[in-house]
């Protein structure tokens, strides 16, 4: 009897889960579930709203993804629970929320569902940017040597600058939050009981290094008093490398996605790096350039080397044994997307309409047909 293997990635707008044959690795079924709540960037389901640069997600949509598509997958190839040998999840990243100790989201709880800082910061939340310039501004005064492992800057994307918004604009929901977590982690743990956290966002996301771990904690308390002991006390200093065991599904994960109390799922990864070995890329010498609603270019290396302007290098960040580089650019779909909502014209409209495609594909049509430079 085959044995299969499901991968559930976690985009931007959907969730797609797929299965796959372990022995022959063709994929025998792919499911789709968009968001309901997609990105807020306006306002709170409460409608209270949002500012400039605001991109939150409801954590009920990632549940809903592994409610709807793993049963589908496993009907659609015609396999049984029993035949899932493990569980794969990848995840955008820097998104991340605040929860408590039991994993419960803040805004799951009425009295925090009111309040902007209590949601899920997706990847592209660029309002925490005051913060990483002043996380920038203090680190090169005190001369943090982690800044040069990410290319001279910390993003307003990641990890420590959305915590410290919080701080500053909604210290209640900072006390509040027991634990900041990556959504990847999150949903791992929604699936084993157990809270886990991966190396790869904590490498690339969150200023973790593989011999120094976080940076100390005087760094954090010069940012805020009340952040000094965040890594101790709201991150995790137990991080578990990439390709390994997270744990097993639970009872509750069993009643969530129709699977088997005790099936394998894997640490969890961030949705680029984890195609660098699925394109057969092992070794040093050849670079994965994704390109989506950003890009992201990938390669390996078998030292760790300072390169101004990347986005950063992690040790065992990509595959274990070798230094994962990082670089790319934030806004590339979602400038197309810009673009086509703003500056085409009607009768561009009109001709995608006549024609029964959107603009996006006449624009690409209408592209393809062009020489370089004209």
């Amino acid at each position: 009897m085959h044995k299969y293997s499901i991968g559930i990635d976690f985009g931007t707008l959907s969730g797609r889960a797929v299965i796959v044959n372990t022995t022959t690795g063709e994929e025998e079924a792919v499911a789709l579930h968009e968001y309901t709540h997609g990105v807020m960037d306006e306002k709170l389901p409460d409608g209270t709203p949002l500012g400039v640069d605001w991109a939150l997600q409801h954590p009920q949509d990632y549940l809903d993804v592994f409610r709807i598509t793993i049963p589908e997958v496993i009907t659609k190839a015609g396999v049984t629970p029993g035949q899932i040998a493990g569980v794969g999840i990848d995840f955008t990243a820097c998104t991340m929320l605040p929860v408590k100790a039991d994993g419960t989201p803040l805004c799951f709880l009425e009295k925090y569902m009111g309040r902007p800082n209590a949601w899920v910061k997706l990847w592209k939340h660029h309002a925490a940017q005051e913060e990483a310039n002043r996380l920038n501004s203090i680190a090169e005064e005190r001369g943090e040597k982690f800044l040069k492992r990410y290319g001279g800057k910390i993003s307003s994307e990641w990890m420590i600058p959305k915590i410290w918004q919080t701080v500053n604009e909604d210290p209640e929901i900072y006390d509040a939050a027991e634990r900041f977590i990556e959504a990847a982690d999150w949903v791992v743990w929604q699936l084993t009981g157990e809270e886990t956290r991966n190396t790869c966002t904590a490498g690339y996301k969150a200023i973790w290094h593989k011999h120094d771990g976080y940076p100390h904690d005087m760094f954090f308390r010069a940012l805020h008093p009340k952040m000094e002991k965040l890594a101790d006390e709201k991150l995790s200093r137990i991080l578990l490398p990439m390709g390994t065991r997270a744990g097993t599904i639970s009872e509750a994960g069993a009643r969530m996605t129709g699977l088997n109390k005790g099936t394998a799922v894997a640490v969890a990864n961030v949705d680029a790096h984890v195609s660098v070995p699925a394109v057969g890329i092992i070794s040093p010498g050849k670079m994965l350039a994704i390109i989506g609603t950003s890009t992201c270019h990938m390669i390996l290396g078998d030292t760790e080397k300072e390169v101004p302007g990347m986005c950063g290098v992690v040790e065992d960040g990509i595959i274990e044994g070798f230094f994962g580089y990082e670089a790319g650019q934030s806004c590339v779909g979602d400038h197309f997307q810009w673009f086509v909502d703003n500056c085409t014209t009607a009768e561009y409209k009109s001709e995608a309409d006549s024609m029964g495609i959107d603009l996006h594909t006449l624009l690409t049509e209408k592209a393809a047909r062009l020489l370089p430079g004209e």
